[in-house]
């Protein structure tokens, strides 16, 4: 069930901690980790950072893809 509940959350996230590990080489457990430790610590500002993030970068992999689409004769 656990094991379930970490798929979903893996599949439909926003890909924010996954590029900020791949991008400052860092492991993407720990970039969770300090999400959930801050955003405790700091009353949910990091969430606020975190969704912001995920829409810049849905936006950026929107443009690139139209980008791509309209250099594609």
């Amino acid at each position: 069930m656990l094991q379930r509940i970490i798929t979903f959350f893996e599949r439909y996230s926003f890909g924010v901690c996954t590029y900020l590990g791949e991008r400052f080489n860092v492991s993407i457990a720990k970039i969770r980790l300090f999400f959930i430790y801050s955003s405790f610590l700091a009353v949910g500002f990091p969430l606020m950072f975190y969704f912001f993030a995920g829409i810049v970068l849905d936006i950026r992999n929107y443009v690139k893809r139209k980008r791509k689409r309209a250099l594609d004769w």
